[in-house]
């Protein structure tokens, strides 16, 4: 039997090894919770490139062979596209939330269902952000961008089996099939000659629905139906075209030997991807819409507006989308508008007629030549005949206070715009004839405060600047490697017109937070739109071969709304593989995007250089020049 002593004894022991146990256990707890962040943070860190795998498994099952019919963007599985958008964010997420070395040195592939995506146009997002659309007014159309919480922080993949691009002019009859995998319109179209299906090629004969024996003689009945001899630019008098629904832009193409330069402009429709075979072609061309926005072009940009079977219905919300384009038209600009209203009489067609005829009246368009199934209208070149219209008509002036040149996300409004008379027409001491228009100082210099001195001095500046960036790429480069270009911020179009020699076009962006510059670029025949960097740009990705950045990052870092790493990848997004960047910016800048090369895969050749000084210059102004490469899936996923 035991003691009353031992019982004691023992039980001291016993309650000792429990307050030791106790202190060590909280010890133990409180190193784990000062610990696990590290670990945690580590651990997501290993599991981004098994993600990684998991997104090129993903890929591959998406991937349709040529033999599958092509799927319109509103029957892709809203809740697949959704999740893997989850799951690229979270990824994405990890790396930018670790380290900003991790985020410099890999940047995640986004998953093959979106190598054709348009963020501020992705139909497929219109669900999730609970849009109510208007889809009679075009408004599905129209841009709609995802909040930062649905942006795709990741490159955007190419095709399988995606090649270099043909180069120009080649392009402009034929294309690589497997860079632009659609054949619904070789189908669709087919009696109408837009485009033919040639082994791994695609052709175009040049066909439209208008012109099924080709462009370039329907262009010629339309100069013959002018008087101008079979030559649409009348001796360099119509410069700038707007070609609306133009479908994959072969009037466009027919319009470059004549020294003719279109904005082709159609929608992301159920003419799947028409914008980006106009691309693919190397022709200008935009996506956009006739829908409850202006279009992003200042006021008298054009010479002629062009409709050719384009299937806008004019007479709609009291001539509103017609206003439109008397806003974007010259005085005594031309509206062509090839339609069946214009030659048949049936019943409809007749009424159609009556009612365009009296709305265009009202608009003080007169007929300028009419033949068959097209007319061609003229835009008044005076005020006198808005003063003669009997008070109250419709459609009204637009208010005195109305920018005409406003154009970035503003409503379109049932009026007619406003103009000063003389000042914007071609010929008649207005705007000079191509090709002296390009130099020629423009009298709208005048509206914003710019003398013909300093407009003269710009383009000097410019031409250095373009001979210098030559030089420095000239042992990358060959005659035709560049065809479709953007300046991201083009000023007055100084780099464009120091390019007019090479076989290149560019796509001239003023950005929307900086002065309105864009309709001198207009005014000397070069084309372009406004944007606002703070969002994604409206074209479809691998679109251009050199992008242009003058002072951008810098200038988007004033704003607050973008970080760096979103601009490089829509910079990215929309730049082709072995396309080139060419950034002028502070040094700061500069060696920060230097950093990220690696990540983005521009380091298939990159250069650092001083800026020469010059009046345009900042004190610490470097360039930056890099290419991108070419990647293959199983590149990327090895």
């Amino acid at each position: 039997m035991m003691s009353h002593k031992s019982h004691s004894h023992k039980k001291r022991l016993t309650l000792t090894a429990c307050v030791t146990l106790v202190a060590f256990s909280l010890v133990v707890m409180y190193c784990v919770s000062f610990l696990k962040p590290a670990a945690s943070n580590r651990s997501d860190l290993d599991h981004v490139h098994v993600e990684e795998i998991e997104l090129t498994n993903l890929k591959r099952t998406v991937v349709q062979d040529d033999a599958t019919p092509d799927v319109e963007p509103e029957s892709v599985d809203r809740e697949g596209d959704v999740k893997v958008r989850g799951h690229i964010s979270k990824i994405s997420k990890v790396i930018e939330d670790s380290d900003s070395d991790a985020f410099s040195n890999d940047i995640p592939l986004c998953d093959l269902r979106f190598s054709e995506l348009i963020p501020c146009l992705d139909r497929n997002l219109h669900n999730e952000l609970k849009l109510k659309l208007n889809h009679s007014l075009m408004e599905h159309y129209e841009r709609h961008c995802p909040p930062p919480d649905l942006k795709l922080n990741c490159r955007i993949p190419a095709p399988p089996n995606y090649k270099l691009p043909i180069q120009w002019p080649a392009s402009r009859d034929q294309v690589w099939r497997s860079n632009v995998p659609h054949t619904f319109l070789a189908l669709e179209k087919s009696d109408q000659h837009w485009m033919t299906i040639n082994g791994d090629k695609i052709n175009f004969p040049g066909g439209g629905t208008h012109f099924h024996d080709g462009a370039d003689k329907y262009i010629a009945s339309l100069a013959q139906m002018l008087g101008y001899d079979e030559n649409l630019s009348n001796h360099g008098n119509i410069r700038t075209v707007l070609d609306v629904g133009c479908g994959v832009a072969s009037f466009g193409a027919y319009l470059l030997p004549l020294d003719i330069l279109a904005m082709s402009l159609a929608p992301n429709d159920v003419h799947e991807n028409q914008i980006q075979f106009a691309l693919e072609r190397g022709i200008p061309a935009a996506l956009g819409v006739l829908g409850t926005k202006r279009l992003p072009f200042p006021s008298k940009s054009f010479d002629l507006a062009h409709c050719s079977r384009c299937r806008i219905d004019w007479l709609q919300r009291d001539g509103m989308l017609l206003l439109e384009v008397d806003r974007l038209l010259r005085p005594g600009g031309l509206f062509a508008w090839s339609s069946p209203p214009a030659y048949r009489d049936d019943e409809e067609d007749v009424k159609i007629w009556e009612a365009m005829s009296d709305l265009v009246e009202r608009m003080c368009w007169e007929i300028a030549a009419k033949e068959k199934q097209t007319v061609i209208w003229m835009k008044t070149k005076t005020i006198d005949c808005y003063d003669r219209r009997p008070e109250g008509i419709a459609p009204p002036l637009c208010d005195e206070d109305d920018d005409p040149d406003e154009a970035w996300g503003v409503p379109m409004k049932a009026c007619i715009s406003r103009f000063l008379q003389g000042q914007y027409q071609a010929g008649e001491k207005g705007l000079a004839a191509w090709p002296n228009r390009l130099t020629s100082p423009p009298l709208r210099l005048t509206d914003l405060g710019i003398n013909s001195q300093e407009f003269l001095k710009d383009n000097i500046i410019w031409r250095s600047r373009v001979d210098f960036y030559w030089e420095q790429l000239d042992a990358e480069i060959e005659e035709h490697t560049f065809r479709n270009i953007m300046d991201m911020k083009a000023h007055f179009g100084g780099f464009a017109a120091a390019l007019v020699e090479k076989p290149v076009w560019v796509m001239n962006i003023i950005p929307t937070f900086g002065s309105n510059t864009l309709k001198i670029i207009y005014d000397r025949g070069l084309i372009g739109a406004l944007h606002d960097w703070c969002e994604s740009y409206s074209t479809y990705p691998r679109t251009y071969d050199l992008i242009h950045a003058w002072n951008v990052f810098s200038d988007l870092a004033n704003q607050g709304c973008s970080s760096m790493e979103d601009l490089l990848l829509e910079m990215d997004r929309i730049l082709r593989p072995k396309g080139f960047v060419i950034i002028r910016d502070k040094e700061t800048v500069i060696n920060q995007i230097q950093t990220r090369l690696q990540a983005l895969h521009w380091n298939a050749w990159s250069r650092i250089v001083d800026a020469v000084f010059d009046e345009l210059s900042n004190a610490d102004e470097k360039i930056l020049f890099a290419r991108k490469q070419l990647m293959t899936l199983d590149d990327e996923s090895s």
